[in-house]
Protein backbone atom coordinates (compact mmCIF):
# COMPACT_ATOMS: atom_id res chain seq x y z
CA UNK A 1 0.00 0.00 0.00
CA UNK A 2 1.52 3.40 -1.03
CA UNK A 3 2.58 5.77 1.75
CA UNK A 4 0.25 8.71 2.33
CA UNK A 5 1.69 12.13 1.38
CA UNK A 6 2.32 14.29 4.43
CA UNK A 7 1.06 17.87 4.63
CA UNK A 8 3.64 20.30 3.21
CA UNK A 9 4.96 17.91 0.60
CA UNK A 10 4.83 18.85 -3.06
CA UNK A 11 1.26 18.63 -4.38
CA UNK A 12 -2.33 19.69 -3.67
CA UNK A 13 -4.23 19.38 -0.39
CA UNK A 14 -7.41 20.69 1.18
CA UNK A 15 -7.01 23.11 4.07
CA UNK A 16 -10.17 22.86 6.24
CA UNK A 17 -9.17 25.90 8.30
CA UNK A 18 -8.91 28.21 5.30
CA UNK A 19 -11.51 26.29 3.30
CA UNK A 20 -9.29 26.41 0.23
CA UNK A 21 -7.23 24.02 -1.87
CA UNK A 22 -3.53 24.60 -1.22
CA UNK A 23 -0.79 24.06 -3.81
CA UNK A 24 2.76 23.44 -2.52
CA UNK A 25 5.78 23.37 -4.84
CA UNK A 26 9.12 22.09 -3.52
CA UNK A 27 11.82 23.90 -5.49
CA UNK A 28 15.01 22.40 -4.10
CA UNK A 29 17.25 23.65 -1.33
CA UNK A 30 18.94 26.95 -0.49
CA UNK A 31 22.62 27.45 0.37
CA UNK A 32 21.90 26.47 3.99
CA UNK A 33 20.27 23.20 3.04
CA UNK A 34 16.77 24.47 3.84
CA UNK A 35 14.01 23.32 1.52
CA UNK A 36 12.62 26.05 -0.76
CA UNK A 37 8.84 25.97 -0.93
CA UNK A 38 6.34 28.15 -2.77
CA UNK A 39 2.65 28.04 -2.01
CA UNK A 40 -0.55 29.18 -3.70
CA UNK A 41 -4.23 28.63 -3.08
CA UNK A 42 -7.43 28.25 -5.05
CA UNK A 43 -11.13 27.94 -4.39
CA UNK A 44 -11.25 24.77 -6.49
CA UNK A 45 -8.85 21.90 -6.87
CA UNK A 46 -8.51 22.71 -10.57
CA UNK A 47 -7.52 26.31 -9.79
CA UNK A 48 -4.98 25.19 -7.19
CA UNK A 49 -3.57 22.61 -9.58
CA UNK A 50 -3.12 25.27 -12.28
CA UNK A 51 -1.27 27.49 -9.82
CA UNK A 52 0.91 24.56 -8.78
CA UNK A 53 1.92 23.97 -12.37
CA UNK A 54 2.59 27.67 -12.81
CA UNK A 55 4.93 27.70 -9.80
CA UNK A 56 6.88 24.76 -11.21
CA UNK A 57 6.99 26.26 -14.71
CA UNK A 58 8.26 29.61 -13.44
CA UNK A 59 10.92 27.86 -11.41
CA UNK A 60 12.08 25.90 -14.44
CA UNK A 61 12.25 29.14 -16.43
CA UNK A 62 14.35 30.74 -13.69
CA UNK A 63 11.63 33.07 -12.45
CA UNK A 64 9.91 32.97 -9.12
CA UNK A 65 6.35 34.12 -8.64
CA UNK A 66 6.02 37.84 -7.92
CA UNK A 67 5.52 38.89 -4.33
CA UNK A 68 1.77 39.69 -4.21
CA UNK A 69 1.98 42.00 -1.18
CA UNK A 70 5.15 43.89 -2.16
CA UNK A 71 4.13 47.53 -2.66
CA UNK A 72 5.45 50.36 -4.80
CA UNK A 73 6.41 52.18 -1.60
CA UNK A 74 8.56 49.23 -0.46
CA UNK A 75 10.28 49.11 -3.85
CA UNK A 76 10.99 52.85 -3.83
CA UNK A 77 12.28 52.87 -0.25
CA UNK A 78 14.51 49.88 -1.01
CA UNK A 79 16.00 51.71 -3.99
CA UNK A 80 16.58 54.88 -1.94
CA UNK A 81 18.24 52.90 0.84
CA UNK A 82 20.39 50.52 -1.19
CA UNK A 83 20.37 51.50 -4.86
CA UNK A 84 22.21 54.84 -4.72
CA UNK A 85 25.63 53.75 -3.49
CA UNK A 86 28.37 56.14 -4.60
CA UNK A 87 25.99 59.03 -5.30
CA UNK A 88 26.61 62.42 -3.71
CA UNK A 89 24.64 63.14 -0.54
CA UNK A 90 22.91 66.05 -2.27
CA UNK A 91 21.83 63.77 -5.14
CA UNK A 92 20.40 61.19 -2.72
CA UNK A 93 18.54 63.97 -0.90
CA UNK A 94 17.06 65.26 -4.17
CA UNK A 95 15.86 61.76 -5.13
CA UNK A 96 14.33 61.23 -1.70
CA UNK A 97 12.42 64.51 -1.89
CA UNK A 98 11.08 63.61 -5.35
CA UNK A 99 10.01 60.12 -4.25
CA UNK A 100 8.41 61.17 -0.97
CA UNK A 101 6.66 64.14 -2.55
CA UNK A 102 5.45 62.74 -5.88
CA UNK A 103 5.82 58.94 -6.12
CA UNK A 104 4.93 57.42 -2.74
CA UNK A 105 1.82 59.52 -1.94
CA UNK A 106 0.24 58.73 -5.32
CA UNK A 107 1.31 55.11 -5.98
CA UNK A 108 2.93 53.85 -2.79
CA UNK A 109 0.04 51.69 -1.55
CA UNK A 110 -0.36 49.83 -4.84
CA UNK A 111 0.87 46.24 -5.01
CA UNK A 112 3.82 46.36 -7.38
CA UNK A 113 2.71 43.19 -9.18
CA UNK A 114 -0.63 44.82 -10.03
CA UNK A 115 0.79 48.16 -11.20
CA UNK A 116 -0.18 48.72 -14.84
CA UNK A 117 0.94 50.95 -17.68
CA UNK A 118 -2.37 52.81 -17.44
CA UNK A 119 -1.76 53.50 -13.74
CA UNK A 120 1.61 55.10 -14.48
CA UNK A 121 0.27 57.03 -17.49
CA UNK A 122 -2.57 58.52 -15.42
CA UNK A 123 -0.12 59.46 -12.66
CA UNK A 124 2.24 61.22 -15.09
CA UNK A 125 -0.57 63.10 -16.84
CA UNK A 126 -1.86 64.32 -13.47
CA UNK A 127 1.62 65.44 -12.43
CA UNK A 128 2.14 67.21 -15.77
CA UNK A 129 -0.43 69.81 -14.70
CA UNK A 130 1.89 71.19 -12.02
CA UNK A 131 5.43 69.96 -12.78
CA UNK A 132 7.97 70.87 -15.45
CA UNK A 133 9.00 68.33 -18.07
CA UNK A 134 12.39 67.95 -16.42
CA UNK A 135 10.82 67.11 -13.05
CA UNK A 136 8.46 64.65 -14.74
CA UNK A 137 11.46 62.92 -16.29
CA UNK A 138 13.12 62.77 -12.87
CA UNK A 139 10.15 61.17 -11.04
CA UNK A 140 9.61 58.75 -13.96
CA UNK A 141 13.27 57.73 -13.66
CA UNK A 142 12.99 57.26 -9.87
CA UNK A 143 9.99 54.96 -10.23
CA UNK A 144 11.49 53.04 -13.14
CA UNK A 145 14.77 52.40 -11.35
CA UNK A 146 12.91 51.29 -8.23
CA UNK A 147 10.85 48.78 -10.20
CA UNK A 148 13.94 47.58 -12.08
CA UNK A 149 15.66 46.87 -8.77
CA UNK A 150 12.57 44.95 -7.62
CA UNK A 151 12.68 42.90 -10.85
CA UNK A 152 16.27 41.85 -10.16
CA UNK A 153 15.11 40.67 -6.74
CA UNK A 154 12.19 38.71 -8.28
CA UNK A 155 9.50 40.85 -6.65
CA UNK A 156 7.85 41.54 -10.00
CA UNK A 157 8.13 40.11 -13.52
CA UNK A 158 8.35 43.24 -15.66
CA UNK A 159 8.92 46.97 -15.46
CA UNK A 160 5.76 48.63 -16.77
CA UNK A 161 7.21 52.09 -16.14
CA UNK A 162 9.60 51.76 -19.10
CA UNK A 163 6.58 51.39 -21.40
CA UNK A 164 5.26 54.85 -20.49
CA UNK A 165 6.07 58.05 -22.35
CA UNK A 166 6.85 61.12 -20.25
CA UNK A 167 4.33 63.86 -21.16
CA UNK A 168 5.26 67.49 -21.63
CA UNK A 169 4.96 69.37 -18.37
CA UNK A 170 4.53 73.01 -17.57
CA UNK A 171 7.10 75.28 -19.22
CA UNK A 172 9.99 76.13 -16.92
CA UNK A 173 11.33 79.58 -16.26
CA UNK A 174 13.31 80.57 -19.37
CA UNK A 175 16.89 81.68 -18.86
CA UNK A 176 17.68 85.28 -19.70
CA UNK A 177 20.75 87.31 -20.55
CA UNK A 178 21.63 90.88 -19.65
CA UNK A 179 21.93 93.31 -22.50
CA UNK A 180 25.09 95.40 -22.74
CA UNK A 181 23.27 98.40 -21.22
CA UNK A 182 21.93 96.27 -18.36
CA UNK A 183 25.34 94.69 -17.76
CA UNK A 184 26.97 98.14 -17.56
CA UNK A 185 24.26 99.29 -15.15
CA UNK A 186 24.80 96.26 -12.90
CA UNK A 187 28.60 96.61 -12.85
CA UNK A 188 28.40 100.32 -12.05
CA UNK A 189 25.68 99.93 -9.40
CA UNK A 190 27.60 97.20 -7.54
CA UNK A 191 30.82 99.20 -7.09
CA UNK A 192 31.78 98.80 -3.44
CA UNK A 193 29.29 95.99 -2.80
CA UNK A 194 30.71 92.83 -1.13
CA UNK A 195 29.55 90.79 -4.12
CA UNK A 196 31.00 93.17 -6.73
CA UNK A 197 34.08 91.07 -7.58
CA UNK A 198 32.02 87.88 -7.79
CA UNK A 199 29.58 89.46 -10.26
CA UNK A 200 32.37 91.01 -12.32
CA UNK A 201 34.37 87.78 -12.64
CA UNK A 202 31.27 85.70 -13.39
CA UNK A 203 29.92 88.14 -15.99
CA UNK A 204 33.27 88.84 -17.68
CA UNK A 205 34.71 85.29 -17.75
CA UNK A 206 31.60 83.09 -17.96
CA UNK A 207 32.71 80.86 -15.07
CA UNK A 208 29.98 78.74 -13.48
CA UNK A 209 28.78 79.66 -10.01
CA UNK A 210 29.89 76.24 -8.73
CA UNK A 211 33.36 76.97 -10.14
CA UNK A 212 33.68 80.43 -8.57
CA UNK A 213 32.62 79.49 -5.04
CA UNK A 214 35.66 77.17 -4.54
CA UNK A 215 38.06 79.46 -6.45
CA UNK A 216 41.27 79.79 -4.38
CA UNK A 217 43.79 82.63 -4.42
CA UNK A 218 46.40 80.02 -5.35
CA UNK A 219 44.59 79.74 -8.68
CA UNK A 220 44.51 83.50 -9.31
CA UNK A 221 47.39 85.38 -10.94
CA UNK A 222 46.75 89.13 -10.92
CA UNK A 223 50.09 90.01 -12.53
CA UNK A 224 50.79 87.43 -15.21
CA UNK A 225 54.15 87.35 -16.97
CA UNK A 226 54.24 90.41 -19.22
CA UNK A 227 57.97 89.99 -20.04
CA UNK A 228 57.65 86.54 -21.65
CA UNK A 229 57.11 85.98 -25.35
CA UNK A 230 54.24 85.74 -25.86
CA UNK A 231 53.29 87.62 -22.67
CA UNK A 232 51.02 85.81 -20.17
CA UNK A 233 48.15 88.05 -19.00
CA UNK A 234 46.56 87.98 -15.52
CA UNK A 235 44.41 84.85 -15.31
CA UNK A 236 42.39 82.44 -13.17
CA UNK A 237 42.68 78.64 -13.26
CA UNK A 238 39.15 77.19 -13.17
CA UNK A 239 40.18 73.71 -12.04
CA UNK A 240 37.87 73.05 -9.13
CA UNK A 241 34.16 72.84 -8.43
CA UNK A 242 31.86 72.38 -5.46
CA UNK A 243 30.58 69.23 -7.17
CA UNK A 244 31.14 65.92 -5.39
CA UNK A 245 34.85 65.12 -5.38
CA UNK A 246 35.77 68.68 -6.34
CA UNK A 247 35.75 67.94 -10.08
CA UNK A 248 34.57 70.39 -12.71
CA UNK A 249 31.49 69.51 -14.74
CA UNK A 250 33.43 67.98 -17.65
CA UNK A 251 37.08 67.41 -18.52
CA UNK A 252 37.01 70.43 -20.87
CA UNK A 253 35.73 72.56 -17.99
CA UNK A 254 39.26 72.53 -16.53
CA UNK A 255 40.55 75.69 -18.15
CA UNK A 256 42.73 78.74 -17.51
CA UNK A 257 41.05 82.02 -18.44
CA UNK A 258 42.70 85.35 -19.13
CA UNK A 259 41.21 88.09 -16.97
CA UNK A 260 39.81 91.21 -18.62
CA UNK A 261 41.23 94.39 -17.07
CA UNK A 262 37.99 95.16 -15.27
CA UNK A 263 37.95 91.70 -13.64
CA UNK A 264 41.61 92.05 -12.62
CA UNK A 265 40.87 95.36 -10.91
CA UNK A 266 37.83 93.87 -9.15
CA UNK A 267 39.87 90.96 -7.81
CA UNK A 268 42.58 93.29 -6.52
CA UNK A 269 39.87 95.22 -4.68
CA UNK A 270 38.49 91.92 -3.37
CA UNK A 271 41.95 90.98 -2.03
CA UNK A 272 42.16 94.29 -0.15
CA UNK A 273 38.61 93.90 1.16
CA UNK A 274 39.36 90.39 2.40
CA UNK A 275 42.50 91.57 4.19
CA UNK A 276 40.38 94.14 6.03
CA UNK A 277 37.77 91.51 6.90
CA UNK A 278 40.50 89.18 8.20
CA UNK A 279 41.84 91.94 10.44
CA UNK A 280 38.36 92.87 11.71
CA UNK A 281 37.44 89.23 12.45
CA UNK A 282 40.66 88.52 14.35
CA UNK A 283 40.63 85.04 15.88
CA UNK A 284 37.16 84.48 14.43
CA UNK A 285 38.54 84.38 10.89
CA UNK A 286 38.36 81.01 9.11
CA UNK A 287 41.33 80.83 6.76
CA UNK A 288 40.71 78.57 3.77
CA UNK A 289 42.39 80.43 0.93
CA UNK A 290 39.16 81.09 -0.95
CA UNK A 291 38.61 84.21 -3.05
CA UNK A 292 34.92 84.64 -2.25
CA UNK A 293 33.94 84.15 1.38
CA UNK A 294 31.66 85.43 4.11
CA UNK A 295 32.79 88.24 6.42
CA UNK A 296 34.50 85.67 8.67
CA UNK A 297 36.17 83.68 5.88
CA UNK A 298 33.77 80.76 5.59
CA UNK A 299 32.89 79.30 2.20
CA UNK A 300 29.75 80.51 0.44
CA UNK A 301 26.99 78.10 -0.49
CA UNK A 302 24.53 78.50 -3.36
CA UNK A 303 21.86 80.05 -1.12
CA UNK A 304 24.36 82.61 0.24
CA UNK A 305 25.30 83.70 -3.27
CA UNK A 306 21.70 83.80 -4.50
CA UNK A 307 20.53 86.01 -1.62
CA UNK A 308 23.53 88.33 -1.85
CA UNK A 309 23.18 88.54 -5.63
CA UNK A 310 19.54 89.58 -5.51
CA UNK A 311 20.21 92.05 -2.71
CA UNK A 312 23.07 93.60 -4.69
CA UNK A 313 21.07 93.62 -7.92
CA UNK A 314 18.48 95.79 -6.22
CA UNK A 315 20.96 98.66 -6.51
CA UNK A 316 20.79 98.59 -10.33
CA UNK A 317 18.08 100.83 -11.75
CA UNK A 318 15.47 99.22 -13.99
CA UNK A 319 16.28 95.61 -13.02
CA UNK A 320 13.96 93.42 -10.92
CA UNK A 321 16.21 91.26 -8.68
CA UNK A 322 13.52 88.57 -8.32
CA UNK A 323 13.73 87.82 -12.06
CA UNK A 324 17.46 87.02 -12.08
CA UNK A 325 19.76 84.28 -10.76
CA UNK A 326 23.58 84.14 -10.55
CA UNK A 327 23.81 81.53 -13.33
CA UNK A 328 22.39 84.06 -15.78
CA UNK A 329 25.61 86.05 -15.55
CA UNK A 330 27.17 83.16 -17.49
CA UNK A 331 24.34 83.30 -20.04
CA UNK A 332 24.96 87.02 -20.35
CA UNK A 333 28.69 86.43 -20.99
CA UNK A 334 27.88 84.11 -23.89
CA UNK A 335 25.26 86.43 -25.32
CA UNK A 336 27.52 89.50 -25.17
CA UNK A 337 30.37 87.68 -26.92
CA UNK A 338 28.01 86.34 -29.58
CA UNK A 339 26.53 89.80 -30.17
CA UNK A 340 30.04 91.19 -30.62
CA UNK A 341 31.29 88.79 -33.27
CA UNK A 342 33.02 86.03 -31.30
CA UNK A 343 32.74 82.60 -32.99
CA UNK A 344 30.64 79.93 -31.32
CA UNK A 345 33.62 77.55 -31.26
CA UNK A 346 35.63 80.03 -29.19
CA UNK A 347 32.68 80.77 -26.88
CA UNK A 348 32.25 77.02 -26.23
CA UNK A 349 35.95 76.77 -25.36
CA UNK A 350 35.78 79.76 -23.01
CA UNK A 351 32.78 78.48 -21.05
CA UNK A 352 34.07 74.91 -20.90
CA UNK A 353 31.47 73.21 -23.08
CA UNK A 354 32.55 69.85 -24.45
CA UNK A 355 31.08 70.74 -27.86
CA UNK A 356 29.49 73.70 -29.60
CA UNK A 357 26.15 71.85 -29.70
CA UNK A 358 25.62 72.63 -26.01
CA UNK A 359 26.40 76.30 -26.51
CA UNK A 360 24.10 76.54 -29.52
CA UNK A 361 21.27 74.66 -27.81
CA UNK A 362 21.28 76.68 -24.60
CA UNK A 363 22.05 80.06 -26.18
CA UNK A 364 20.63 79.52 -29.66
CA UNK A 365 18.81 82.89 -29.71
CA UNK A 366 22.08 84.77 -29.36
CA UNK A 367 24.57 82.60 -31.27
CA UNK A 368 25.45 83.55 -34.83
CA UNK A 369 28.56 83.10 -37.04
CA UNK A 370 31.33 85.55 -36.06
CA UNK A 371 35.09 86.22 -35.78
CA UNK A 372 36.99 87.18 -32.55
CA UNK A 373 37.21 86.13 -28.85
CA UNK A 374 38.00 86.12 -25.11
CA UNK A 375 39.36 88.69 -22.73
CA UNK A 376 40.36 91.05 -25.59
CA UNK A 377 36.75 91.14 -26.77
CA UNK A 378 35.47 91.78 -23.23
CA UNK A 379 37.90 94.69 -22.87
CA UNK A 380 36.63 96.04 -26.17
CA UNK A 381 33.01 95.69 -25.03
CA UNK A 382 33.36 97.22 -21.56
CA UNK A 383 36.52 99.22 -21.97
CA UNK A 384 39.82 98.45 -20.25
Amino acid sequence: MPQRRTRGDDGIHWDPKRQRWMATANLGFDENGKRIKKRASGRTKTEANAKHKKLLREHEEGNSAPAPDYTVEEAVLNWLAHGLAGKAASTVEDYEILCRTHVIPALGKRALASLTVDDVDRWLVLKARTLSTRTLQAIHSCLSRSVQRAMVREKVHRNVVTLCEVPTGRPGRPSKALTLAQAEAVLNALEGDPLHAYVVVSLLTGARTEELRPLAWDHVDLVGRPDTRPPVPPHIAVWRSVRDGGETKTRKSRRTLALPARATAALRAQLRRQQQQRKAAGDGWNENGLVFTSEVGTALDAANVRRAFRRALGKAEGIDPAEWTPRELRHSFVSLLSDHDVPVEEIARLVGHAATATTEKVYRKQIRPVIQSGAVAIDRIFGA
